[in-house]
Order: C-alpha cells, then structure tokens, then sequence
C-alpha cells in the first residue's frame, strides 16, 4: 500500500498551497455537515484532518529557514 504522503512529495509549493486551502475548505464543510447531523463523513473528515496535517508538515518542511522564525 502507497504511503498517502507520497502524492503530495511530488507537488510544488505553489501546488501545495491551493491543495492545503482545499482541504482546510472540505474540513469546514464536513464539520458543518457533522454538526447538522448528517454522520456518513466522519470516515472523510478524518482523512481530510490527516491530509491537511501532511500538507502543512510539507510546506513547514520546504520553508526556507528565514521564514520558519
């Protein structure tokens, strides 16, 4: 089984950036579904939570070191 990370390795920052505002949009949406009741994307909105945190372990890690301050 491919590890999940390994889809995003190969993105640019640039990429990287518009993927993490993507998922940060899709986890709002799947906790507003959550609270309204609908439960079928509790599956989707934990592997949404994992795929932003790898996105922005990414980003973190491709920051040029002046900008990690």
């Amino acid at each position: 089984m491919p590890r999940r990370v390994e889809k995003f390795r190969d993105m640019k920052p640039e990429e990287l950036q518009l993927q993490e505002r993507e998922l940060s949009e899709q986890v709002f949406r799947l906790r507003f579904q959550m609270s309204s009741g609908q439960s079928e994307g509790l599956k989707k909105l934990r592997e949404a939570r994992k795929d932003l945190a790898r996105v922005k372990t990414l980003l973190h890690e491709q920051a040029p070191k002046s900008e990690k301050r």
